[in-house]
């Protein structure tokens, strides 16, 4: 990575302060105790893998790594459906987030069937929890693809504000 190598947009906090708000109770809110934070950071990665995005890839895998999560829970991540590494809580979460983000042709993207099994292993505040965990990426995956923050670094050497608010994992 070149000593040039910058985002190409610059802090949205000087065009929107209350970013930094929004971004700080997303943040309380994904990580509130109802869900392991190894669970929040696995559905953010596998997210930001769907989305193709390079800063969210590197960041949630460092931020695994900081976790002490192992490669191999890390590389299986993308084949996880058949990966024996995966709790059943952790497989039914990602499904979760694959059916948000990805089109389901014959028929709903979250249909009763896998609810069912999320309720089953979640409680409400649980699923909710979930639920934010998505939203909470997906707030972030926009700023990730078009302003191209450098990937490998804290966005708050991208933009200093909006990380102390509340940057995923």
């Amino acid at each position: 990575m070149s000593a040039s190598f910058e985002s190409r947009l610059p802090d949205p906090m000087q065009f929107f302060p209350e970013v930094g708000t929004v971004a700080g109770a997303m943040n309380k809110a994904t990580h509130n105790g109802s869900i392991p934070a190894v669970t929040v950071i696995l559905v953010q990665l596998r997210a930001g893998q769907i989305a193709g995005s390079t800063y969210h890839t590197v960041r949630q895998t460092e931020l695994l790594r900081k976790a002490g999560e192992t490669e191999e829970r890390i590389a299986a991540l993308p084949s996880w459906r058949d990966a024996p590494y995966f709790t059943d809580a952790e497989r039914v979460a990602l499904e979760l987030v694959e059916a948000v983000l990805t089109p389901n042709p014959s028929g709903e993207r979250v249909p009763d069937e896998l609810y069912s099994r999320a309720a089953a292993l979640y409680d409400d505040k649980a699923l909710w929890t979930l639920i934010l965990t998505i939203g909470q990426i997906c707030f972030f995956i926009p700023v990730a693809l078009i302003a191209k923050p450098i990937p490998g670094r804290p966005l708050g050497k991208n933009y200093s504000k909006m990380a102390e608010g509340g940057l995923p994992g």
